[in-house]
């Protein structure tokens, strides 16, 4: 009976995903600058610069996979641990790449070649980023 209570309270306990897509395709317009969205096929879904990697497919593949993209050593780091992206950590590296890399490679002196750190609405932006796959 203990682990059944156990294991009732770690489900209740565990977060929840709860971004918007449809607000993050309005706040992605802060991302397009340095990424867009080209699916498989060659279409642009959403055209934008290209110092960061493009971002179809992203959730659901590892970190730093984007072939033909000179990634930073913070984030090749990351993606050696066989880190894969999902909606939650999309949104924790948009928040703080930094801490994100630091926590994910357990290195202290990792750094991100982003700097741009999405603080309001990352949860929705992932949850759109997640409905281009």
């Amino acid at each position: 009976m203990k682990s059944l209570y156990a294991a009732a309270l770690a489900l209740c306990a565990a977060p929840v995903f709860a971004g918007d897509a449809a607000v993050g395709e309005k706040e992605f317009a802060k991302c397009k600058s340095c990424h867009g969205i080209t699916a498989a096929d060659g279409t642009t879904i959403v055209k934008g610069g290209k110092t960061g990697p493009d971002l179809f497919g992203i959730v659901g593949n590892p970190v730093a996979s984007v072939a033909d993209f000179k990634y930073g050593d913070g984030i090749l780091a990351a993606g050696a641990t066989g880190a894969v992206w999902d909606e939650a950590s999309l949104a924790a590296y948009m928040t703080d790449p930094a801490v994100w890399l630091k926590e994910v490679t357990g290195d202290a002196a990792a750094k991100s070649k982003m700097t741009f750190k999405l603080r309001a609405k990352a949860e929705d932006v992932a949850a759109y980023l997640a409905t281009h796959n």
